[in-house]
């Protein structure tokens, strides 16, 4: 899918072809949310690419260079017994935020989970994070408070 609007802003699925343009923002991302980006440029390559690839993602380029990225995977919900789809980023850089980059990139993600004929969509974002919060909510979405717990199993 290929969305280019009026403002020349690019917003496409992405492939293993894009995993080294997307990097630095995938870092930037989680040095934003206090975190550390792992992954490798080999990893997200093969996660993107191939026909049962276990990620989605979607850039917007607004020219040659990548501006901003969502990605998600598909979940099993066990309360409701139907699929949905885990938004497990989404990420504009600073310069672009108030542009409607979040929302065609939201936009996107949505359509490809209606296209799945998936029940909904879930994602967190740290508490602190008010500006996502308040776009969140503005794109209609329900606020669940939970904490997110990680556990190493290695």
């Amino acid at each position: 899918m290929t969305d280019a609007g009026n403002d020349g802003l690019c917003i496409r699925l992405a492939t293993g072809a894009d995993a080294e343009a997307m990097l630095p923002l995938i870092r930037s991302h989680a040095s934003y949310e206090h975190g550390r980006a792992s992954v490798s440029e080999a990893a997200l390559r093969s996660a993107l690419d191939g026909t049962s690839a276990p990620l989605s993602a979607w850039i917007a380029i607004p020219g040659r260079k990548l501006v901003g990225y969502a990605s998600a995977t598909v979940d099993f919900s066990t309360w409701t017994g139907r699929p949905f789809l885990h938004l497990d980023c989404l990420f504009v850089q600073d310069r672009c935020r108030g542009l409607g980059v979040g929302a065609r990139l939201l936009e996107a993600v949505r359509a490809h989970a209606v296209e799945r004929e998936l029940a909904e969509m879930q994602w967190q974002t740290p508490d602190w994070n008010h500006d996502a919060i308040r776009f969140y909510r503005r794109e209609g979405a329900l606020f669940l408070p939970k904490a997110r717990f990680f556990l190493s199993v290695r």
